[in-house]
């Protein structure tokens, strides 16, 4: 059984980055969905679609690379965890690697990025950091 979807879906993406794959396939949940918008909202993926496969659908993930080869994703670390959750206040959140970098926030309005949370003064759950 797997106990933080989440860390698994950003270690997919990490080891899939690191190794140049141009997608990455794991299993689909809604909050793995959101996830995904985000990070293709901001720049950092070209697209991800569902997969129907058996038993249960994925989430695919066409991973993005720069014209040289040169990785999007440098970095990308959980910071909520099951055992020390991490929640923050709109006014509260700091920019990632000066601007750089965004946090992935799980809010009442849904998935956002940390410059969506403090444009429409939302706050809640830091589930990661992509820079």
């Amino acid at each position: 059984m797997m106990t933080d979807p989440i860390a698994d879906m950003l270690t997919r993406i990490r080891n899939a980055v690191r190794v140049e794959r141009p997608h990455v396939d794991m299993p689909l949940s809604r909050l793995k969905l959101g996830v995904a918008e985000v990070l293709k909202r901001e720049g950092y993926i070209w697209d991800y679609k569902e997969v129907d496969a058996e038993p249960v659908k994925h989430l695919r993930i066409e991973l993005k690379y720069g014209p040289n080869g040169e990785r999007v994703i440098q970095t990308i670390r959980r910071v909520s965890k099951p055992g020390r959750r991490v929640f923050s206040k709109s006014r509260d959140l700091r920019p990632v690697l000066n601007g750089l970098g965004i946090s992935i926030l799980s809010t009442s309005k849904g998935m956002v990025s940390d410059r969506e949370a403090r444009q429409q003064n939302l706050g809640g759950e830091v589930l990661c950091e992509v820079c």
